[in-house]
């Protein structure tokens, strides 16, 4: 992914103006990672090369914000995207997580497309987890670890929709599915 897809969408994204870099995980030590196992009629099961974000370092990514270049790091495990930008969102202190993806959001009755969860609090989303598709269930588990460390709020978009992440921060209505802390949605 890094070496491919990520060169080819910065390239497509530096073709308008310098804005995109690529980072993995391993850049600049930006992720420690350990290995992830799964509970399998009550034993562990070690997943081999598949990693959870023990830490992050966002050093890097704030040296990018203020135009310093990263440095390597030397720790390689294969850690979940949404996992490794949950982690980070959080480390930077950020307000808002947002996920693009290949459908409208979380589905109530997948695959009904008109039962879409347009807003979730995080007690709600951790009772639904365990009934979630296995591609979808990566990046709800996301969101939740991010908003339950402080994010504000993290949400799902349809990332085949022109212009989504505008219509997403830029609209009242926004596009897909909204986590939030329980404790949020009771203040607001």
């Amino acid at each position: 992914m890094v070496g491919q897809v990520g060169r080819e969408l910065v390239n497509l994204i530096n073709r308008y103006a310098p804005f995109a870099v690529g980072l993995s995980g391993e850049d600049a030590g930006l992720f420690t990672a350990e290995p992830k196992t799964i509970q399998l009629d009550g034993e562990d099961i070690d997943l081999g090369q598949v990693g959870d974000v023990a830490t992050v370092n966002p050093d890097a990514v704030i040296d990018l914000i203020d135009a310093v270049a990263p440095g390597p790091g030397d720790l390689v495990y294969n850690v979940n995207a949404d996992t490794a930008a949950a982690a980070l969102a959080t480390a930077l202190g950020a307000d808002r997580l947002v996920m693009l993806t290949d459908v409208a959001g979380l589905y109530a009755d997948w695959p009904d497309s008109q039962s879409v969860i347009k807003e979730i609090d995080s007690t709600e989303l951790r009772q639904l987890m365990p009934t979630l598709e296995s591609g979808m269930r990566p990046k709800m588990e996301a969101c939740l670890r991010a908003v339950e460390s402080g994010v504000e709020r993290a949400t799902i978009i349809d990332g085949r929709i022109k212009h989504a992440l505008l219509l997403e921060i830029f609209t009242d209505e926004g596009m897909g599915t909204m986590v939030r802390a329980a404790e949020q949605i009771q203040e607001a």
